[in-house]
This record gives structure tokens, C-alpha cells and sequence, in this order.
């Protein structure tokens, strides 16, 4: 989006559209057969050059495949190819990098109404590149807005296929400017009453419009995000955070005293194994001396069953004793 959009913001608004995308069916694109998504992958990939050009979305499917989802709104298929072959090995080079395989890539291109007929494959000799085509211009937007506008109105929830289609609405067929269509569909979003599906629909228009949309009306939108309801999902991510560094601080201080309890009780085990075996030592060499008496007056066996001394220590002291 122009402009750009705050940290905490982006923040919230991958984590909005990671919820919306999970586990959906790309059926509503017309894509038919295609594992469903698994999750919302960063869309950002290093590159040797010093660049910002990242792709437009990225998913994990289902079948550990990626799915690349471009927005197009030229006709430019030769330039845009090229852009997704870079896309797609920067991709490949990454997940190389982190998990020595190479995943499959599907590319799938969104093309706005603008475009009324799409190239699918870039030949190049030995090079060879294939996209699928999406083109919404064969969608009536306003159909399917007025549908959706009515169920908010009621109050009725929308179905997940509703939800994405209302997030394509602004590039589909319309009576409206695209700005326009944008701007009523980020309105309409505002008036269901489901607080989290609002942001859905919200992340999902400003991604799948960023080309497009004006910069003006976007510092609108990220203010609104601000200063909405739905921000509270990020203050309670910070809350939740919050308590949960208190709870490992009290852990870790409760770990601490359990430490010193421990070593406390060792010590003091260690201080009574001492003096245990000092009284015995102390008995040991009274029961010699006791011994070292007795043995001019009784026999070997006698002694030791007086001192507690074995027979062999008792014998010993006698040959000491006749030394």
C-alpha cells in the first residue's frame, strides 16, 4: 500500500489475514482441484539486490506446495512474468537454504477488470514459466456487493466464500471507479458486527488493492485500525505478552528459591552425614580402647560382642597389642 503502514499495524494485519486464509478453499477464485491453503506464508525474500520488490501474497498449501498470488491490473504478461520468475527463485533459493529441498510453486495472477484476456506461460527455451489466470472482470461486483450488503444490513453472518469475494469486489466488474469501490467495501466491513471478521475483510482489501488504492485514503484506513475497537487485538497481544514475561519472571523466581531451598537442605544433609560419622568414629575409637582393656581379661569373640567390633578388628588389636 502507498504510503506504508505502521509495524503494529502490518502486524495485525498478517495475523488477520492468516486467520481468514486458513484453511480455505481456492474454489472462490475459480481455482478448482487446488490443495487448501495451510497458511499464510511472509512475502518478503532476501535478494543479493538491493531491492524492495516483493510478491503481492504468499501461501503454504495443504500439500507443502507454495502458492504465489499476484494482483495485475496491465496487460504487460512479458514484464510480469519475468517479475515472478524472480519471485519464484528467490522462493526456491530461501527454502533451499532453510530445508535443502526445492517446493513446488504454483502461480496464480489476479487480474483486475481492467483485463479482459491473459498470457499464461512464458517460453523460453529451456526456461519455461506458467501461471493461472483469474479474470474478474467476468464477475458482476455489483451483484455480488448487493447481495453481501444486504445480509450485513440483516445482521446475518457472512458465509468464507462471501467474505473472500467481498474482498474481490474492488477489482471486479463495477458500475463504480475502483477507489470508490474500495472505499464502500472498507465501509461496509465496518458495519458487521463481528469485530475480527471486520479486520479480515479490511486486511484482506488493503492487500489484495494495494497497488491500486490512494495513498490519502490508506492513512485514513490505517487510522481507523488505530483508533477502532479492533485494535484491542494488538493491546492484548501486548497484555498477554506482558503476563506472560510476569509469569516466566515469577517462574524463574520461584525456580530460584526452590534452587536455594535445595541447596539449603543438601547442606544441611551434608552437615548431619558429617556429624553422624563423627559420633560413630567417636564410638569406633572408645570401643577400641574398651577393646584394648579387655583383652588380657576375655577372649576374642567376647570382646567383639561387647564392643560391637568384628572378631577380625578385635584380633588385630591383639597383635598390635603383642608388637
Amino acid at each position: 500500500m502507498p504510503g506504508g503502514i505502521s509495524h503494529h499495524a502490518k502486524d495485525i494485519l498478517f495475523k488477520s489475514l492468516s486467520a481468514l486464509y486458513q484453511n480455505q478453499a481456492l474454489d472462490v477464485y475459480g481455482l478448482h482441484g487446488l490443495p487448501r491453503i495451510k497458511a499464510l506464508l511472509p512475502n518478503e525474500f532476501p535478494s543479493v539486490r538491493a531491492d524492495e520488490r516483493r510478491a503481492d501474497t504468499v501461501f503454504l498449501l495443504e500439500d507443502d506446495s507454495i502458492l504465489l498470488l499476484e494482483y495485475e491490473s496491465n496487460e504487460r504478461f512479458l514484464d510480469n512474468h519475468l517479475k515472478y520468475l524472480d519471485y519464484a527463485c528467490r522462493i526456491l533459493h530461501t527454502y533451499y537454504q532453510q530445508e535443502k529441498r526445492i517446493r513446488p510453486i504454483r502461480i496464480v495472477v489476479i487480474y483486475t477488470s481492467d483485463v479482459t484476456s491473459a498470457r499464461e506461460q512464458l517460453d523460453a527455451g529451456d526456461v519455461f514459466l506458467s501461471s493461472k489466470a483469474v479474470l474478474l472482470g467476468e464477475f458482476n461486483g455489483d451483484a455480488i456487493f448487493h447481495a453481501i450488503e444486504e445480509k450485513v444490513h440483516n445482521g446475518e453472518p457472512l458465509t468464507p466464500e462471501e467474505t473472500m469475494k467481498l474482498i474481490l469486489v474492488p477489482l471486479m466488474h463495477t458500475r463504480f471507479d475502483r477507489q470508490t469501490m474500495i472505499e464502500k467495501t472498507i465501509e461496509l466491513a465496518k458495519a458487521i458486527g463481528d469485530e475480527p471478521k471486520q479486520l479480515h475483510i479490511i486486511a484482506g482489501v488493503l492487500t489484495a488493492t494495494d497497488k491500486f488504492i490512494d495513498r490519502s485514503y490508506a492513512e485514513k484506513v490505517k487510522e481507523w485500525i488505530k483508533m477502532n475497537k479492533v485494535f484491542r487485538l494488538l493491546v492484548e497481544e501486548l497484555e498477554q505478552e506482558k503476563e506472560e514475561m510476569l509469569k516466566k519472571v515469577m517462574q524463574e523466581k520461584e525456580q530460584a528459591v526452590q534452587r536455594a531451598i535445595q541447596e539449603k537442605e543438601q547442606a544441611v544433609q551434608r552437615v548431619m552425614q558429617e556429624k553422624e560419622q563423627a559420633i560413630k568414629q567417636t564410638e569406633k575409637r572408645k570401643a577400641i580402647e574398651i577393646a584394648k582393656n579387655l583383652l588380657d581379661v576375655l577372649p576374642i569373640h567376647e570382646i567383639a560382642k561387647r564392643t560391637g567390633l568384628t572378631v577380625a578388628e578385635v584380633a588385630d588389636l591383639a597383635k598390635e597389642m603383642d608388637k
